[in-house]
Parts: structure tokens; C-alpha cells; sequence
């Protein structure tokens, strides 16, 4: 039995259970606030993705068949709870993306989380103008150091696709970095 498979059968267990879900947060709560933040963007709409994520989490562990890593079926959870959070946010408004991205990048230059410079600032803005698709795979496997067949669990896409995406991505970002022109602190 593999060291994930004990610590799955911990968190299934109704003796060490809250143990073993207490060391759980502790390995993936940082990673998981991570990619969760890259989809909806604020802190505190990550936040409240990464508790909601954390409380599917907990309910379905008894669930869970391992027929994938525990790490690839946390970060699935926490990837369709991001698409649940923005799915119900655009229903409940309706902006432009230009308006969305406009916005990201002025919150994300005022962020005291993000420690920007200025390279940081363009990739950030080439990726916003990609579209969302593209974007989360980069994101995902440049980002949170994921593995295409992890990406493809994820996100139920062909790795071919993933692959080619990614690559394809990686070429526009070399092709577009110094050609971003990036507003002054005071425009933005």
C-alpha cells in the first residue's frame, strides 16, 4: 500500500479522520489558494472558493475511487468550484471582459500580495488577453507545476490538446512580452 493510499484510508476513517484532514489543509491549502485565486482572481473571492472547495472536499472524500492522485482529484474539486463561483457571479452581473481584465490588472498592481514587476505585470497581460481556456493551462502547468495528464483530469481535455495549447501559448507570450505596454501606476 503506497503512502497515499494510507493517508487516504486516515482521511476515510472515522478514528483519525480530523487528523488526518487538519494535515491535509496543511499541505494543501496554500497550493490550492494558489490556483484558485488564478481563476477568480481577488483574495477574497479565493477565500471563500477555497472553503467551499475544502467542505466538498471533506463530504466526498468517502467517495474518492483513487483512480486518480489525491493532489489531481483536490485540485478538479477546486478547479469546478472556481467555474461554480464564476458561473454564478456573471449570472448575477454582466460585464465586457476588456472590463474584467481592465479591472484584474488594476487590482493586481494594488495587490500587497502580489510582488510585481514589470515583467510580471505583461505576462499577466498577455494572459488576460488569451482566451480562458488557454489561459488556465498555462496557468496550470507554468503556474502550479502541473502535469499535462494532471491538466487532462482536470479539465477533461485531450493531453494532445493541453499540449499543443500550452505550446502554442508559451510561443504568443515570447512572440507579444516586449511589445506590452504597461499603464503608469497613477493610470492604472
Amino acid at each position: 500500500m503506497t503512502n497515499e493510499a494510507i493517508f487516504v484510508k486516515e482521511l476515510i476513517s472515522s478514528k483519525g479522520k480530523e487528523k488526518a484532514f487538519a494535515k491535509l489543509l496543511n499541505l494543501y491549502q496554500e497550493r490550492l489558494y494558489w490556483h484558485i485565486r488564478k481563476l477568480v482572481i481577488t483574495h477574497e473571492n479565493a477565500d471563500d472558493v477555497l472553503q467551499n472547495t475544502f467542505l466538498r472536499i471533506y463530504k466526498s472524500l468517502p467517495n474518492f475511487k483513487q483512480q486518480s492522485s489525491l493532489h489531481t482529484w483536490m485540485y478538479r474539486i477546486a478547479y469546478n468550484e472556481s467555474l461554480r463561483f464564476l458561473e454564478k457571479n456573471n449570472k448575477r452581473k454582466s460585464v465586457s471582459i476588456n472590463d474584467v481584465n481592465a479591472s484584474y490588472l488594476n487590482h493586481l498592481v494594488s495587490d500587497v500580495f502580489f510582488d510585481s514587476n514589470e515583467a510580471q505585470l505583461k505576462l499577466q497581460h498577455i494572459l488576460f488577453e488569451l482566451p480562458e481556456r488557454e489561459r488556465e493551462i498555462f496557468q496550470m502547468k507554468y503556474f502550479d507545476d502541473l502535469t499535462f495528464r494532471e491538466i487532462e483530469e482536470i479539465i477533461n481535455v485531450k493531453e494532445s490538446t493541453i499540449k499543443s495549447s500550452y505550446y502554442n501559448t508559451v510561443k504568443h507570450i515570447e512572440k507579444n512580452m516586449f511589445s506590452v505596454q504597461l499603464l503608469e501606476k497613477t493610470q492604472v
